[in-house]
């Protein structure tokens, strides 16, 4: 079984929205073997999509919006991909998918820099230790210097850095990159040309005649490199692995040009699965032959003919086996699991057996919920909690053909399950009320209601509102009013949407002795 779990290299991709994130997905997925051509995200009539956009919303938007779990191998390796979503609307499923990964890769777009989600995102790796490589996109097209994102990449990021590699030239005059890390250099040629490389002597220069040795931006990048060697960072495996400093690589990711460059050496950086931190301080070793997991994203209607429900789970310890019996922790009882998948985004075939680091899919029928752990062997376990995000914006929401409310409320406990809309309902009326981080999400969630449900939704705008949950026993409703709507979330616990800051310190002040939470 180490044997196995030592072949798993589980990431995630991670960057701000049209950085190349998905696009560098598709090549990886070519090196696989899973795709002949890789797609993109907007796919013009002749072309492909990308195969990690697979809702119907992501192709017509242009945008990933949930997170998707691509598996192939590579070299002897068992890859499992986590590609995210990049808008900020939807970072509770990247927060959460990055607690089920093992290292990242940061994709940053080369003229642009570092952008404030890419800023955050690294932020949830940082705390939680783990390796971060990053590579510089869009080298097909006119950046900024390179000595200027990795110097903006330490003093932004707070991290190390060290060039794997280095670009000669960019955009319409781009040749090649200079490869530290494998002395050669890489020629640039177009997607559908075979790789060139250059052999590099001793000193660091070209080992044979060839037609860049007489171009100035060959002269230019070996001064760049000279530099690097003397006032850069030495590259150290111990500070990569504890997510210190970060690999960087050059390249372009809709060429193609770059990318397998950069995945052969992640490979040889990248950890295998290790432990897991439990609740208690406590940590289970990947190696522990007793299965255990977690579950970090439900996803509804992946399969739109059957309407099921897939529950991703990351597998930490010991060895999974199709219908195996394993214990809920949430509920104390056993489960069988008797349907299990393994992704390629929307398709998906049976899965017998998994181990340590794998991600698996389970069909839900309602068992599940995110963050819960499950486990064999006599011990109970809890995997720590998974980040959740307090919404801040609220829709009322209802059925437009009051004939249709049985799908409506199919619809709605299914897609809130999700994790990406929170449900409320009014403690006077009944109302539904839905709240989410961003107004993407409630676009998508009208989006789905529609297409996958068949239930045209209306939804009223209530505006910013601050959520502060009570403890049911300091409850008394005529606290409620026109300011604090008094509200119950899906467990039935009471909350108030306060407002703005003067009416929940307005509360505070009236009733001292009631305790206000902003998280459960």
């Amino acid at each position: 079984m180490a044997k196995e779990v030592n072949k798993r290299r589980t990431f995630a991709i991670i960057s701000h929205p049209d950085a190349g994130k998905t696009t560098i997905t598709e090549q990886l997925l070519l090196f696989g073997g899973v795709v002949r051509k890789a797609g993109t995200v907007k796919a013009k009539k002749s072309g492909s999509f990308a195969k990690s956009d697979w809702m119907e919303i992501e192709k017509k938007r242009g945008i990933s919006v949930t997170s998707s779990v691509m598996q192939f191998n590579y070299q002897g390796k068992r890859i499992n991909i986590l590609d995210t979503p990049g808008h900020e609307d939807f970072s509770e499923d990247t927060y959460r998918t990055l607690m089920a990964v093992d290292s990242a890769v940061m994709v940053i777009d080369s003229a642009k820099g570092i952008e404030p989600q890419t800023k955050k995102l690294f932020q949830v790796c940082r705390m939680r230790g783990i390796p971060i490589f990053t590579f510089m996109n869009k080298l097909d097209r006119d950046g900024r210097s390179p000595l200027d994102l990795i110097n903006e990449l330490e003093e932004v990021l707070k991290i190390d850095a060290y060039a794997m590699n280095w670009p000669i030239g960019m955009g319409k005059g781009l040749k090649g990159i200079y490869d530290l890390y494998n002395q050669r250099i890489e020629l640039y040629r177009k997607e559908d040309h075979e790789e060139t490389f250059l052999k590099l002597d001793q000193t660091g220069k070209l080992a044979e005649d060839h037609p860049l040795k007489e171009e100035s931006i060959y002269r230019q990048v070996l001064e760049e490199i000279e530099l690097l060697k003397l006032a850069g960072n030495q590259l150290d495996p111990q500070r990569v692995a504890a997510g210190e400093m970060t690999p960087v690589f050059f390249g372009s990711a809709l060429t193609n040009f770059g990318v397998k460059t950069f995945l052969d050496a992640y490979l040889q950086f990248a950890p295998a699965p290790g432990s897991h931190q439990l609740v208690d301080g406590q940590s289970i070793s990947a190696v522990n032959p007793e299965f255990s997991g977690f579950i970090f994203k439900i996803q509804a209607n992946m399969n739109p003919n059957h309407r099921d429900r897939i529950a991703f789970v990351r597998i930490c310890s010991g060895k999974f086996e199709r219908g195996m019996d394993v214990y809920l922790k949430r509920t104390g009882k056993k489960i069988r699991l008797a349907n299990s998948t393994q992704f390629m985004a929307d398709t998906r075939e049976t899965v017998e057996k998994a181990v340590a680091g794998d991600i698996i899919g389970l069909y839900d029928t309602g068992n599940f919920q995110i963050g819960d752990t499950i486990y064999t062997g006599k011990q109970a376990l809890q995997f720590e909690k998974l980040p959740q995000f307090t919404p801040e914006l609220f829709v009322k929401v209802s059925a437009k053909n009051v004939m249709k409310q049985k799908s409506f409320h199919k619809g709605i406990k299914q897609l809130v399950q999700e994790g990406a809309v929170q449900l409320y309902q009014s403690y006077s009326t009944g109302d539904y009320i839905l709240g989410a981080v961003g107004q993407l999400q409630f676009e998508v969630f009208q989006f789905r209601m529609k297409n996958e449900y068949h239930s045209d939704v209306i939804m009223t705008s209530m505006g910013h509102k601050i959520a502060r949950w009570i403890n049911p026993e300091q409850l008394d409703e005529k606290m409620s009013s026109s300011r604090n709507l008094l509200v119950k979330d899906r467990q039935g616990l009471p909350l108030f949407l306060f407002e703005n800051e003067f009416s929940e310190r307005w509360f505070k002040d009236k009733y001292p002795h009631v305790a206000l939470t902003a998280k459960l």
